[in-house]
């Protein structure tokens, strides 16, 4: 059984910094990504960073010179940075793990935390 768990959502300040942090438990696959997307009301889901297991990393043009990922896989954790916030940001960002089984791809999601960027 896997589990993904976010953390370090909440309200913030325009022009901010946001930490959020995603741990997971459970089998890992040794080769994995561990990403964020957000979901912002009466939008799709969109891709907001990720990182593999090789420490590659892809960012949303929206966040890319004012973000970044990064992961401890001591601790099966992923963590996010969001600099210079903007009322855009504003979403429920959700926890991504996609383990590689077999050369087959299995997605775990956390149940989402929300952000909030408002004066």
């Amino acid at each position: 059984q896997v589990q993904v768990v976010e953390s370090g959502g909440g309200l913030a300040q325009p022009g901010g910094s946001l930490r959020l942090s995603c741990a997971a438990s459970g089998s890992i696959s040794r080769i994995n990504t561990m990403g964020w997307y957000r979901q912002a009301p009466g939008k799709q889901r969109e891709l907001v960073a990720s990182i593999t297991s090789g420490g590659s990393t892809n960012y949303a043009d929206s966040v890319k010179a004012r973000s970044s990922i990064s992961r401890d896989d001591a601790k099966n954790t992923v963590y996010l940075e969001i600099n210079s916030l903007k009322p855009g940001d504003t979403a429920v960002y959700y926890c991504n793990l996609r383990n590689w089984w077999l050369s087959k791809p299995y997605d775990y999601w956390g149940q989402g935390t929300q952000v909030t960027v408002s004066s």
